[in-house]
């Protein structure tokens, strides 16, 4: 009990250290955090809680809970319980909003530095957790591209996939953006939000909120999401958002994903935005070829340098942008080159769309249009532009807004096989008839001819590598190759455009 008690003194300490309480709020505090562990007694230490990381003061509290049979054991039980314990120190929304707005008046970037801290601190932004994904930068013909093992999201125990099984069907929150997840206590088949805030804000006249994704690729990772429960949709409205919310944080980014499935994001069913401040690989691409549009010679328009086929908008005026991205867009949406493997729709199907990505840049509003496409073949089933199969091995699924500017968002499966993969190529060893590396057999034999590898250099070689694959992942998913044919092609659409 004694550790117990250490941890709940801890546990207010960070409270009041990280000003999420105040000096007054601290009996309060600990007594409503023996409720929520149901324990009846505290005993005050001899001693001042020692200073220890968050995960390290939760531990304690989260094992005792177990033995005691308050929660089960399991990743999913544990994560409810720490989050309610957190929330007991969160302070309420309005007193968040005001300090966020108060903030914004004064200093933009202040306000948005406070509340990716405030996030961080009561753990909403998981920083223990993040700490675990493996990350590097590999050299490519496109510039440095960013590559992330995503550990940070925990695995679902058996039972927890069991009881979410039996669990019965809630239609509330509707989705996990939704702002109804504010302090929601969430379930086996839902996070708990007790420790979540979201900041109202207002975008082309409508309102919206801001807040952080809970597990951050990068910098501020932001998720900006319609206060109603809608379907993405790229279109004029779109744009006017995308450069409104620039206007209103012209610190950040901001994008979309597509609005099509394949090519789109895990949650089309709820109007999002994800930004940050951050600066991707395909920002510092540069244009490397310049366009322009009959009635639009105010705006600066040019191919970009990079694996998929990126048109780069630019002007002072967010109007204008607006305007030439919503003719883009309708030319794209109805276009065909057959000589291209570009089709508009087949089947009734539509294919076209567009990842729109939005900021500033030296004073003016800047808009990559990145063309999208969903066609599926019977040699591609994933789709024509998505990775193909030999690509498999390292990255299959879906490629999103963030993989789009250069963040390859890599399964977890891969920090064992890669280790395994360096051991058997310092080793000579076949991987034929090897369960969990036989996949990266015909990679490996490639990589065999140009690289001698040795204990010391095995893993460094494999991580470059894995750059070069997603560079080539990332020419898959574009619908314009990077050859001569595929830029002529670019430039009949651009032509088009009325």
């Amino acid at each position: 009990m004694n550790e117990v008690n250490q941890s709940i003194a801890a546990l207010v300490e960070y409270g009041v250290h990280k000003g999420l309480i105040e000096e007054a709020d601290r009996v309060w505090a600990r007594n409503q955090l023996l409720e929520t562990l149901k324990l009846d007694g505290y005993t005050q230490p001899d001693t001042p809680p020692p200073t220890l990381p968050l995960d390290e003061i939760l531990r304690p509290l989260l094992d005792d809970a177990v033995s005691r049979g308050v929660i089960e054991e399991g990743i999913t039980s544990r994560d409810l319980l720490d989050t309610k314990l957190m929330g007991v120190l969160t302070p309420r929304p309005a007193a968040v909003i005001q300090q966020f707005q108060t903030r914004y008046a004064s200093d933009k970037k202040s306000a948005t530095d406070w509340y990716y801290q405030f996030s961080q601190d009561t753990d909403y932004i998981r920083r223990c957790r993040i700490a675990k994904d493996i990350k590097w930068v590999s050299p490519t013909l496109y510039g440095d591209l960013d590559i992330t093992i995503n550990l940070s999201k925990p695995e679902k125990d058996p039972r927890a996939i069991a009881a979410a099984k039996a669990a019965p069907q809630v239609g509330y929150p509707k989705c996990h953006l939704c702002y109804e997840n504010e302090g929601y206590a969430g379930r086996v088949n839902h996070p708990a939000r007790q420790n979540h805030r979201v900041i109202p804000i207002t975008i082309d006249q409508n309102d919206w909120f801001l807040q952080y994704s809970p597990y951050v690729y990068y910098n501020e990772h932001c998720i900006v999401f319609n206060r109603r429960h809608i379907p993405m949709k790229i279109d004029r409205s779109a744009f006017r958002k995308l450069l409104d919310f620039i206007a209103q944080f012209p610190h950040y980014f901001v994008g979309s994903n597509a609005d099509l499935p394949i090519v789109g994001g895990s949650i089309l069913s709820h109007d999002h935005f994800q930004g940050g401040r951050y600066t991707f690989a395909m920002e510092r691409a540069p244009v490397e070829r310049a366009v322009s549009f009959p009635g639009f010679e105010d705006v600066e328009a040019g191919i970009v340098r990079w694996p998929m086929a990126v048109l780069r908008l630019r002007c002072a005026g967010s109007q204008r942008l607006v305007e030439l991205a919503d003719r883009v867009l309708t030319a794209w949406r109805g276009y065909t080159d057959a000589d291209a493997l570009i089709f508009a729709e087949t089947g009734g199907e539509p294919h076209n769309t567009i990842t729109p990505i939005a900021r500033m840049r030296a004073g003016k509003f800047e808009l990559d249009l990145v063309l999208r496409n969903n066609l599926t073949t019977p040699e591609h089933p994933l789709g024509l532009y998505h990775p193909h199969a030999e690509l498999h091995h390292i990255k299959k699924e879906n490629i999103g807004l963030i993989e789009v500017m250069g963040l390859a968002v890599l399964p977890a499966r891969l920090k064992e096989e890669l280790s395994a993969l360096a051991d058997a190529l310092v080793d000579g060893r076949s991987l034929l008839g090897d369960p969990q590396l036989e996949k990266h057999a015909p990679w490996a034999e490639e990589l065999k001819t140009r690289h001698t590898f040795t204990s010391d250099s095995a893993m460094a070689v494999l991580q470059t590598e894995v750059g070069h694959v997603f560079a080539q992942v990332l020419e898959h998913a574009g619908v314009y190759k990077r050859n001569e044919a595929g830029q002529a092609a670019f430039l009949r659409f651009l032509h088009s455009v009325q």
